[in-house]
């Protein structure tokens, strides 16, 4: 039987570099993002690099529609899931937060996540296989003024997925995270952040997204801890 990867919040960056970490172990992938076209794209260059994807176009903050979105996917894919979305949201600073605006935070980053959870997991326990992984930034434990927004909706996330790991780890699932604290060569973020420069603007830390995937297939196949962080503080 075919192993495969369904990757949410799939693009340029860490998206893209997890499908071909896991396809270079023969995994099949699934791209999941907002845009059929940047999709289209990705699922060209893993077909040139003889590695077997499909697109499904999605919003991810719109939670409703997870049930019927997993349906689709999970016809072909559900061994592992990958959650790394970038929100279309900057951060914004704790004064002007309202409970309007931290809805859509909470969408993405926590209620779909859930919602996603609570339709894979029971057929992972009953095969006593598979994997969620969850790619946070480091705002989720480390808050900063005039950052808030994704902390605390991050913050959230990380909470239940630690909680999950312990519920389901005796049961053959492995959950997992990811915390970036740094900008992700190659992403959207990193796009616009240089835009018109000669590179990443001084004094911003980046990272190369294939090192990430390597964490993240690390973490995946060897279970032997809950968290990883880049980069390593030292």
């Amino acid at each position: 039987m075919s192993k495969t990867i369904a990757i949410f919040g799939a693009g340029t960056g860490l998206g893209i570099s997890t499908a071909r970490r896991f396809g270079r172990e023969g995994y099949q992938v699934a791209l999941i993002g907002r845009r059929p076209h940047a999709l289209g794209t990705l699922i060209s260059q893993l077909t040139e690099q003889g590695i077997n994807a499909a697109a499904f176009p999605a919003d991810l903050a719109q939670t409703s529609s997870v049930p019927g979105l997993i349906s689709e996917i999970s016809i072909r894919f559900g061994d592992v899931i990958a959650y790394s979305p970038v929100s279309t949201n900057s951060f914004i600073p704790a004064t002007e937060l309202t409970a309007n605006v931290m809805q859509s935070y909470l969408n993405l980053y926590l209620l779909t996540p859930i919602e996603i959870v609570r339709q894979v997991l029971p057929s992972m326990i009953e095969k006593r296989h598979g994997a969620i992984l969850m790619t946070l930034g480091s705002s989720a434990v480390h808050p900063s003024p005039f950052m808030s927004g994704v902390g605390p909706a991050m913050a959230a996330v990380r909470n239940y997925v630690h909680s999950l790991h312990g519920e389901v780890a005796g049961k053959g699932v492995y959950v997992g995270t990811l915390l970036v604290g740094a900008l992700i060569l190659g992403s959207a973020w990193h796009r616009e952040l240089t835009s018109g420069e000669s590179g990443v603007p001084a004094g911003v830390a980046s990272v190369d997204p294939d090192l990430l995937a390597t964490v993240l297939w690390d973490l995946f196949s060897r279970r032997d801890r809950i968290e990883a962080r880049l980069p390593v503080a030292g």
